[in-house]
């Protein structure tokens, strides 16, 4: 996910039925050319079929020194794009890990509205997460794999997720605000699923539209010059 519009900026599983690839014949041999290539790592755009495949769970595939190789490298490629959370898919990796980050750089209104708030750095294995209650909230997001164009997505305000970090510890928690939007975009990634599949499609936006009309806190303005309804 790419950072938010307002300082210099994550939907369900997909439908059952998309193609989940065989696992790749050596996958410890793919991250390694990858580790050995060019940093920070090149990040796959829309139209790879990496990212419309179901990610293959993790269950130890890399050993601990390459996945934590990897994870380094998932988090300078980042910071580096920059971006508040990276999905291996989005790196050529199809593997059920993501990185997040978020300093939440962003000012006091703008943070009220979105429940922006801090996120430290973490990793997640094979994640899910749930709806933790009714509630949406709608705003403009962005992808390091559809470089330039942003759109509104409405998604759940809390979401309970579940999986592991990268030293495998269980994680069962409530996650809420723009951290709860996160956990939604980089986890819809490992099930081939793209922002613009959840998007309002009348609010895509290039990004230089976006900075110089729509970086308001909500996108209130937005929906009534283009013609999209916001959830109530």
């Amino acid at each position: 996910m790419t950072h938010d519009p307002s300082d210099t900026t994550p939907g369900l599983p997909a439908p059952p039925g998309l193609p989940t690839p065989p696992a790749p014949p050596d996958l410890p041999t793919l991250v390694d050319r990858l580790l050995h290539g060019p940093r920070p790592l090149p990040i796959v755009t829309a139209g790879d079929p990496v990212l419309r495949r179901t990610a293959i769970p993790y269950d130890g595939q890399l050993g601990d020194a390459r996945l934590a190789e990897l994870l380094a490298a998932m988090r300078e490629t980042m910071h580096a794009a920059p971006g508040v959370g990276l999905a291996a898919p989005q790196v050529g990796v199809p593997l059920r890990i993501a990185v997040l980050e978020d300093p939440a750089a962003v000012d006091a209104e703008v943070a009220e509205a979105r429940g922006r708030v801090p996120l430290p750095y973490r990793v997640l294995v094979n994640p899910s997460y749930e709806p933790a209650g009714p509630a949406r909230a709608a705003f403009y997001e962005g992808c390091l794999s559809v470089p330039g164009w942003q759109a509104v997505v409405a998604r759940y305000d809390r979401v309970r997720l579940r999986g592991q970090d990268e030293t495998g510890r269980e994680l069962d928690e409530e996650v809420a605000g723009w951290p709860a939007r996160i956990v939604q975009h980089e986890t819809d990634h490992l099930h081939g699923t793209l922002y613009l599949d959840h998007a309002e499609p009348r609010s895509l936006s290039s990004a230089q539209h976006l900075a110089d009309r729509w970086s308001q806190p909500t996108p209130a303005l937005a929906a009534e010059a283009l013609g999209f309804r916001l959830p109530t």
